[in-house]
């Protein structure tokens, strides 16, 4: 199975003044499309050459787990964006969100600051686990919950080429920023899925 860079579901310019045209161009139409093209390269002849990308980021390692699951979490994250998006879920999500840290604030303080304190590149994920309680989780590089059995719902992007350049290294104001564009109508489908 071939893999293919997904189409966004708005412009390169639509997230703008949060996150730029620029980093776009850069983020999603280079940085994505090689992962996507080095997993394509990676597979052929092996047991992942038809494998959906679920399974090979559960199941493969080496490159093929890195290209795998860096498809895997680009898609994600950019399509649980939106120009306008942020404000608060509602519904199931928000009781779920109340419940577990209290306040819809905590949930963002607590999120916001595993987005801070992950040392190096890597991701900030909001997940469920086998219990079904919502579970904030960071992983380094490639890393995805999956892999040990969550469910993700929610990601941040905190590698550096997400924000470097709009924020240049202030990874607390790209932080500050991605609250103004996600798509909580996306995280509430996933979350109720």
């Amino acid at each position: 199975m071939e893999h293919k860079l997904p189409v966004l579901p708005y412009k390169l310019n639509e997230l703008e003044p949060y996150i730029s045209q620029k980093t776009l161009e850069f983020h999603y139409g280079k940085h994505h499309q090689a992962y996507i093209n080095n997993l394509n390269n990676l597979i052929k002849g092996t047991a992942f050459e038809n494998a959906s990308l679920d399974d090979i980021v559960k199941n493969s390692e080496g490159g093929i787990f890195n290209n795998g699951a860096q498809t895997y979490n680009h898609t994600f994250y950019f399509e649980a964006l939106k120009p306008n998006g942020g404000g608060e879920p509602k519904g199931k999500l928000k009781e779920a969100l109340l419940s577990t840290f209290g306040s819809f604030e905590a949930f963002k303080d607590e999120f916001a600051k595993a987005g801070a304190t992950l040392f190096g590149s890597g991701w900030a994920w909001l997940a469920i686990d086998a219990g079904g309680k919502l579970v904030i989780m960071k992983t380094s590089n490639a890393g995805n919950p999956l892999r040990d059995g969550f469910k993700p719902i929610l990601t941040m992007d905190v590698w550096e080429h997400a924000y470097y350049l709009d924020t240049q290294n202030a990874r607390p104001k790209y932080i500050e920023n991605f609250w103004n564009v996600i798509n909580w109508d996306i995280v509430e489908k996933r979350f109720e899925a």
